[in-house]
């Protein structure tokens, strides 16, 4: 469906629609243009507060020791529930963005919208204190695998990715630690990565040779087909559920 603005006089707005039914399979409706403006906000704004109901459940469930992937996927079976899946974040120009313009407009009231945000901006950093805690572990050889820098799978858009802020904020931390970035869809690193001496973009076989703590951010397709054992003795932070 596509809203289109319906500014006055109404024939301008007639005739855009006639024109975008020459090439659109989606139903064409028209309104005015706050309100055209607001229904982009929402739709991603309702994605915003799914994931981030579904990346608190994540915390919980991690501190009560559940593995919160099958919790969904059960609670999910009842026919009006349909919980996102949890990440390290949200990325993205549009899911990241877009719930703050309503948060300006009318800040007293879009207070579940506010902690929404709040919450998937806080997960990275929650992903950065797991690691940290594995690189802890008497087993690390001082090397940590980042596998996906993209803001989600299969694909090379990195905008707004919190695989970068989590890439940047370890390696900026811990600089006798060599970080092993590893982003099938991209040929060099962004440029916040790149120059940071400890950061370094890899193949996937080489960071899981050479890395004794793993940490999935993106699922990609390549990961997917990773065999376990070569996860076999090392610490890994899968926060996409993909190798349960």
């Amino acid at each position: 469906m596509t809203a289109l603005w319906a500014e006055l006089p109404p024939e301008a707005a007639d005739k855009a629609k006639a024109l975008y039914e020459t090439f659109c399979q989606a139903a064409i409706l028209t309104t005015d243009a706050m309100t055209a403006e607001m229904a982009k906000l929402v739709e991603n704004s309702y994605r915003d507060v799914n994931i981030a109901f579904a990346n608190e459940l994540s915390v919980i469930s991690d501190k009560l020791g559940i593995d919160v992937w099958e919790l969904i996927s059960l609670a999910n079976r009842h026919p009006r529930v349909n919980i996102l899946q949890p990440g390290p974040g949200v990325g993205g120009h549009c899911i990241a963005v877009d719930p703050w313009f309503i948060v300006s407009a009318a800040p007293e009231e879009s207070k579940l919208i506010r902690m929404a945000r709040n919450t998937n901006d806080a997960k990275p950093n929650w992903v950065i204190d797991k690691v940290v805690e594995a690189t802890k572990a008497p087993s690390f050889n001082g090397k940590v695998a980042v596998l996906g820098l993209a803001f989600k799978a299969n694909i090379d858009d990195m905008r707004e990715s919190p695989s970068i802020a989590i890439a940047r904020k370890l390696a900026e931390a811990n600089p006798t630690v060599e970080f092993l970035a590893v982003e099938p869809h991209v040929e060099a690193l962004p440029k916040n990565l790149a120059g940071i001496d400890n950061l370094n973009l890899v193949s996937t076989e080489e960071a899981l040779e050479s890395a004794s703590v793993i940490t999935l951010l993106v699922d990609h397709d390549q990961f997917k087909s990773v065999p376990a054992t070569a996860l076999a003795g090392k610490e890994v932070i899968d926060t996409r559920g993909l190798w349960r």
